[in-house]
């Protein structure tokens, strides 16, 4: 009886992998949307192979791990494009001899007061 449910379990292949990294590449680095039916195609194969294995629990921490290396990909991948808004903005950066004017004017501000009170 084991045996045969041992075999109704099909293997995650090297090639299933292959396949959905390889989707994935095309999509999420290089842009080409037209795979994303092949995305699609191998990670739900992936998927449906990985349910067959593993638990319940298991499979909630692999796909919340998944997710999270997705997010910080993303996020990282937008960082150069919120640099390209930054030069493209009218704002001028703050200059650190601004920085220290201010800051000294504020000490300043802040002696004459403590003066005041003293007296």
């Amino acid at each position: 009886m084991e045996q045969q449910i041992e075999k109704q379990i099909e293997k995650i292949l090297p090639e299933d992998l292959a396949r959905a990294f390889e989707s994935a590449y095309h999509v999420l680095v290089q842009g080409n949307h037209e795979h994303m039916d092949d995305l699609l195609k191998h990670g739900s194969t992936l998927l449906k192979k990985a349910a067959q294995r593993f638990t319940p629990t298991q499979l909630i921490f692999g796909i919340a791990t998944i997710a999270a290396v997705a997010v910080v990909v993303v996020s990282r991948a937008a960082m150069p494009d919120q640099e390209e808004e930054d030069e493209r903005t009218s704002a001028e950066p703050l200059k650190e001899e601004k920085a220290r004017k201010s800051d000294d004017d504020k000490k300043a501000a802040n002696k004459g007061t403590q003066e005041h009170q003293g007296q």
